[in-house]
């Protein structure tokens, strides 16, 4: 069974919020900018998200179609032998109406004469010469795809939010958008801080550590919508910080600080923030595991996250509690990518904490990690996380859960 046997003590447990409560606190003092718009080109547009709701500027198809191979015919001329009238070509509007009585060749897809209800299809009539036989009764729209049925004019069938894929771009192709209007990326400066802290060709001596923080919050940032502006790493030094975050919100829509975000004598990252303008740090701590750090911020319209400088603590509270803010930037919604599974493992957690238990899935079976959130390679080891909400406090062996898989991690 896995436990959460202490907690830091420097936060008063009693005055954090849990991360949904947070978010409500954080929306309601924050006015973030609207997200901008621009047009991109079709073949630009995809892992784009719609600027505007895209509707139907007429009815798709615009006339009754074939759905197969076969002969255009009036479904009360049937069964006997029909003349045939002629045959319409692939693309083209038939020559003339069909009468009863008659038959047109058809493809599949082509257009139906008028008067025609119904398609035959070839292999279920007899051609000799000019007469078309026809053993067995049709109904009326048999073989034929309605006018309309795939979009009706004004219908909407991509919303305002939606991210562009394959299925998108063939909407909006068959309605005639060579270009589309979508939300600007936002660009996220990601700022590693602490004198700790070297990079990643750089071979660590006594206590320092890679700059492992950055990449992986950039990768999750970008599978958000977001594009990254890297700044170098700040050190725990009197203006340091300050100066890196004037000069990355001067250029940049947000701001994401990793290290210096506790209440230790060098967490200067509060501090940092509060001093550069309103409204500022709005929340600080979160009944939560692992990140209680966390910290919620802006300046004037664009938003700063805080984040603990622990690797498993900041990817997990990006991804679980700060994605919402990033989204909010990009104009998309967050869709996480969640498996049922259930648990090999019995979990306790103190009743009002959020616990995020990194989970691997063998099949359809989730095993609890070790909750180390010093360890980078923990959410590379896990198939995602379960969480483990505040109200419900105890799972047992064999409780369902929801694995929810990091935003951009590995298949596994």
């Amino acid at each position: 069974m896995t436990t959460i046997s202490s907690m830091t003590r420097s936060f008063d447990a009693k005055h954090l919020l849990p991360p949904n409560e947070a978010l409500e606190r954080y929306f309601a003092r924050v006015a973030l900018a609207a997200p901008a718009t621009e047009r991109v080109a079709l073949d630009a547009a995809r892992q784009r998200i719609l600027a505007r709701t895209i509707a139907a500027d007429d009815d798709y198809p615009n006339s009754p179609r074939s759905a197969m191979d076969g002969f255009a015919v009036v479904a009360a001329s049937t069964p006997g032998s029909l003349r045939l009238a002629g045959e319409v070509r692939i693309g083209a509007q038939p020559a003339r109406a069909l009468a009863s009585g008659e038959a047109m060749r058809v493809p599949t897809g082509g257009a139906l004469p008028d008067g025609a209800d119904a398609v035959v299809p070839l292999e279920d009539a007899h051609v000799d010469g000019d007469e078309v036989r026809v053993r067995e009764r049709v109904t009326a729209g048999d073989a034929v795809v309605a006018r309309g049925s795939d979009m009706r004019a004004g219908e909407t069938p991509l919303d305002a939010g939606r991210c562009i894929g394959s299925p998108e771009l063939a909407v909006l192709a068959t309605l005639g958008f060579a270009e589309i209007s979508v939300y600007r990326r936002p660009v996220v400066a990601v700022i590693s801080s602490g004198d700790e802290i070297v990079a990643p060709e750089t071979r660590p001596l006594g206590a320092r550590v890679r700059d492992s923080n950055r990449y992986a919050l950039a990768a999750s940032l970008e599978a958000l919508g977001a594009r990254v502006h890297h700044v170098p790493v700040v050190p725990d030094a009197a203006g340091a910080l300050e100066a890196a975050l004037c000069a990355a919100l001067e250029r940049c829509d947000a701001a994401v600080v990793t290290g210096g975000s506790s209440v230790g004598v060098r967490d200067l990252t509060p501090g940092a923030i509060a001093s550069l303008g309103e409204p500022g740090v709005v929340v600080h701590g979160l009944r939560v595991r692992p990140g209680k750090p966390t910290l919620l911020a802006a300046i004037g319209t664009k938003p700063v996250v805080g984040l603990p400088g622990n690797p498993l603590s900041a990817l997990v509270m990006l991804e679980a509690v700060a994605a919402p803010i990033v989204a909010a930037l990009t104009g998309a919604s967050i869709s996480y990518d969640e498996t049922d599974a259930t648990l090999a493992q019995a979990l306790r957690a103190p009743e009002g904490w959020t616990w995020y238990v990194p989970v691997a899935l063998d099949g359809r079976v989730a095993t609890p990690l070790p909750l180390h959130s010093f360890a980078t390679s923990v959410a590379a080891r896990a198939s995602g996380y379960v969480v483990v909400d505040g109200d419900r406090a105890a799972y047992e062996i064999g409780d369902p859960v929801r694995v929810r898989r990091f935003l951009c991690g590995g298949k596994r």
